[in-house]
């Protein structure tokens, strides 16, 4: 198995968990936090949609699905343009909101597009070219996708833990 192809089965199962989690709630379910500092499930899921957006657009040289498919618009959300999560207080988490959860795997789905095409047009050699000088030693393509997996799972399964103590509750 190719790197890429090993990157690309992660990224699906990224998929497959943020989709389990998702389909079958309403907006007030997805919205729930489980404690006035705890991420909603809306939360967990834009963020970790945002943070591969961010980092796989900059590193394909292309523009966000965020800005370029109208998200940005379509979620309407009072926070800086640029806004992808990282560094939110409470207030700021809450203040994503969706009113469905189409829209959330909308957005999802077409950034997780967008990623496997740019893994499909990878080769082995591209996983080693520096995309980020700033720290020692400089980051790899490979090292950011990976760092890329690692943060979405986290965010992934601790949507699934929100959406299990949810569940419990009824």
């Amino acid at each position: 198995m190719k790197g890429t192809e090993l990157l690309a089965d992660a990224f699906d199962r990224i998929h497959g968990v943020v989709h389990e989690v998702v389909e079958g709630l309403d907006a007030e379910r997805l919205d729930a936090r489980i404690d006035p500092g705890a991420n909603s499930i809306t939360w967990l899921v834009w963020h970790l949609t945002r943070i591969q957006d961010d980092h796989v657009a900059d590193a394909a040289g292309w523009e966000q699905v965020w800005n370029a498919q109208g998200y940005d618009e379509r979620f309407a959300l009072s926070l800086p343009a640029g806004a992808t999560g990282y560094g939110h207080t409470a207030r700021q988490a809450a203040a994503v909101r969706v009113a469905s959860g189409d829209l959330l795997l909308e957005y999802f789905d077409a950034v997780h597009a967008q990623t496997g095409r740019f893994l499909r047009e990878l080769t082995a050699a591209d996983l080693d070219r520096v995309v980020d000088e700033r720290w020692d030693p400089p980051v790899t393509l490979g090292v950011r996708l990976v760092s890329v997996i690692g943060d979405d799972l986290q965010h992934a399964g601790q949507a699934a833990y929100v959406r299990g103590v949810l569940e419990r509750e009824h």
